[in-house]
């Protein structure tokens, strides 16, 4: 399921910056789990990409929800996704950000 993830989001977004963070370990022993047919449900994904510019978080969360709608729909596909979604310009301006806490 990584890697079907890692190949939809690069192919059509063309990511800058792009990490996956498989956490399906972390919620196995969750009742809704027992039974699950895959041991890769959970991911968390921060995704850099230009072709976010101009749209609203929602509208991003959206645009990746259908890039990988077939593995949500899917039985013991992806059962939680958790993304953080930003522009190149989004992520300079964080990274500067980050440098001026440093420091104080």
């Amino acid at each position: 399921m990584e890697d079907v993830i890692r190949q939809k989001i690069t192919q059509s977004l063309s990511p800058t910056k792009f990490h996956v963070y498989n956490d399906s370990h972390l919620h196995a022993h969750h009742k809704a789990m027992q039974g699950a047919t895959s041991r890769e449900t959970h991911f968390r994904l921060e995704i850099t990409s230009n072709k976010f510019e101009g749209l609203r978080g929602p509208e991003r969360h959206r645009l990746v929800y259908e890039l990988l709608k077939e593995e949500m729909e899917k039985k013991g596909g992806i059962h939680a996704l958790q993304l953080k979604t930003r522009t190149e310009e989004e992520n300079r301006k964080e990274q500067e950000r980050k440098l001026r806490e440093l420091e104080v």
